[in-house]
């Protein structure tokens, strides 16, 4: 249903992702090896492969800034155009522990001592293997801008599991860049040290680079923390801790008619509504499992009462007890019960990111306790209202994932074929292609992924559906069945927005923070000329207000073009000028973002136009 050049790596369909892998590792170990001679004395933490690039974390004694980039990059192409071998070597503990301390290197020693002991351990070389042997031909020695490379300043390695190029020639000279410095926490701890993080791009062609580099440009501009300041839309108070959102007068707007609206369509598609607490037990968290596996993203208990009591991290359980109030015929299923549930999780300062990370988050939870045989329509019912929800916020094209069982799983076979063969049903039945994902679904069922593509093409993981076959037996689900026996029912759990505040912070990205006119939190402005006027503004603003609209009067006193020019700035959708003229004629002139000047309107013509373009979710 999609296709992008640029999506996340893990979802290009025409590309070799694996060779984009290979060719990202080495330009990672290149700018390392660029870094530690240009700035000697460096040593070098991590340097993973992203979605849309690499990165390396550095201690460095300088200060690497932006202004360096340009110089590294210079280096790099200098060591591509070498065309230096990339050799892999593999290597006893005790003796690699040995270079590494002779080497004075100790992030590589910490991450040594995190490899199992089961585990090979290998390393990669640029150049050779052995910087005193200069006798071989490995690679040919080259005179570039006045440098020499051979043997001896062509030496460098990381440990590192791979894959690579075989040379450093593979690379395009032109087909990588350097984005930007930023400040790491080592193993995003902030009780470690700051590391010095440089991140940047590779593709195979200088095409690819330059047009991701335009949509990099294009994603900067709608940087939801830039626009989310800019619009008075929310604010993290570090003050109160990191990772806690809070919503301004606007944002919370937005938020509300979110939620409103995703509270009709929930009740129109045969949903039950349910509020749970935000702490329990924690033995209720022993008994889910999130404790044993979940424990390290969960804040520290606190106690009452001489018990100890968990906030939440996840809505689960709580839906699972009310399922558990009574006992269920199988009459009554399926249920579908639906939250907005507020869960915290712990995340790392050094992760946190805007609305997209954070450490409170409310979940569009939703469960479905059912028969096996209703899991295929249930499946259907939920794509169905996923669709619904996300074109009518506009997001029409998708990535979707199925993922089948994993070697390490819960659950009879028949139960995960039963439930694997109803999500495929369920896709199939709604025409939508779809990517298999063997062995990637979670320990306790099969799942679906959804992700969105917004105006820039980049893609968001958002809705989920999932099977779970673990919690109905961990909590002793029953239901009984048609001959009176008691069973187990079958739970789907799923997310639409995945949360309130990440889908918000997709949101402002994807309309560039200028929203359409039914989710714009101010629909139209009125732009009084003068005191003398302000109260028929008054007067009309609450005429609007009366009709449903969201209508506010220019109290700035500032002079018209200053008060257009503010009305632009905060993407206001119409703004309405109000005069001695209008005043007397009882009109107002209208102008919009889209579609510039209306012309004069009478109250209830301006009334209807803007309800006519809420009703058919467009623009005017």
């Amino acid at each position: 249903m999609v296709s992008s050049l640029f999506q996340s790596q893990d979802g290009l369909q025409e590309k070799d992702a694996q060779k984009l892998e290979r060719i990202r590792h080495t330009c990672a170990h290149i700018m390392a090896m660029a870094v530690q001679k240009l700035f000697p004395g460096t040593k070098v933490a991590i340097g993973p492969v992203t979605n849309t690039g690499f990165y390396y974390d550095f201690d460095s004694p300088v200060s690497i800034t932006t202004d360096d980039l340009g110089k590294i990059e210079a280096q790099m192409r200098r060591i591509i155009k070498a065309n230096l071998p990339i050799i892999r070597e593999e290597v006893e503990r005790e003796e690699i522990k040995k270079e590494i301390v002779a080497l004075n290197e100790p992030y590589k020693l910490e991450i040594l001592e995190r490899i199992p002991a089961q585990e090979t351990i290998s390393r990669y070389f640029i150049g050779t293997p052995d910087p005193g042997n200069t006798e071989s031909s490995l690679f040919a020695v080259d005179n570039i801008n006045n440098t020499k490379y051979n043997k001896a300043d062509s030496h460098w390695w990381d440990l590192c599991a791979g894959p690579h190029v075989n040379f450093t020639g593979e690379i395009n000279k032109k087909a990588f860049a350097l984005l930007n410095v930023a400040g790491a926490y080592w193993q995003g701890d902030e009780t470690k040290p700051m590391l010095q993080r440089i991140y940047g791009t590779a593709w195979e062609t200088p095409e690819e680079l330059q047009a991701f580099l335009k949509q990099r440009e294009e994603a900067l501009k709608r940087d939801h923390r830039k626009l989310g300041q800019q619009l008075d839309l929310f604010s993290i108070q570090e003050d109160a801790g990191g990772g806690l959102v809070f919503w301004h007068p606007k944002g919370a707007t937005i938020r509300y008619i979110i939620e409103e609206y995703w509270r009709k369509s929930h009740i129109e598609s045969g949903y039950k509504l349910l509020y749970t607490p935000h702490i329990a037990n924690l033995d209720l968290w022993k008994t889910s499992g999130h404790y044993d596996f979940y424990n390290e993203s969960m804040f520290d208990s606190m106690e009452v009462e001489k018990q100890a009591y968990q906030i939440k991290p996840m809505n689960c359980p709580f839906h699972v007890l009310t399922y558990k109030n009574k006992l269920h015929s199988y009459r009554e299923l399926p249920l579908r019960w639906a939250e907005l549930g507020t869960v915290y999780r712990y995340e790392r300062s050094g992760a946190l990111h805007g609305l997209m990370r954070v450490r409170g988050f409310t979940q569009d939870d939703a469960h479905i306790f059912c028969l096996p045989n209703q899991i295929a329509d249930e499946i259907l019912g939920v794509l169905n209202l996923t669709e619904q929800i996300l074109s009518d916020f506009g997001f029409n094209n998708y990535e979707i994932n199925l993922s089948t069982r994993p070697s390490k799983s819960v659950g009879t076979d028949e139960v995960w074929e039963l439930a694997t063969a109803a999500l495929k049903e369920a896709l199939d039945s709604k025409g939508w292609n779809y990517i298999i994902d063997e062995g990637g679904g979670a320990f306790y069922g099969p799942k679906i992924d959804i992700k969105i593509q917004d105006a820039i093409g980049r893609l968001w993981q958002c809705s989920t559906i999932q099977v779970d076959f673990n919690l109905p037996e961990r909590f002793d689900m029953q239901y009984v069945a048609a001959d009176d026996t008691k069973k187990r029912p079958i739970m789907i759990h799923r997310a639409i927005f995945g949360s309130i505040e990440r889908f918000f912070g997709i949101l402002i990205e994807n309309y560039a923070g200028d929203f359409p006119l039914w989710l714009s939190p101010i629909q139209c402005r009125l732009l009084p000329v003068s005191d003398e006027v302000r109260e028929y503004a008054e007067s009309v603003a609450r005429e609007l207000h009366k009709e449903g609209l969201r209508v506010e009067v220019d109290g700035s006193g500032e002079r018209l073009g200053k008060q257009i020019r503010n009305a632009e700035l905060e993407k206001i959708p119409v703004v309405a000028v109000v005069g001695k003229r209008e005043m007397e004629n009882q009109n107002l002139s209208v102008r919009t973002r889209k579609a510039g000047d209306l012309g004069t309107l009478s109250i209830n013509e301006t009334i209807t136009c803007l309800q006519s373009a809420i009703a058919l979710n467009s623009n005017i």
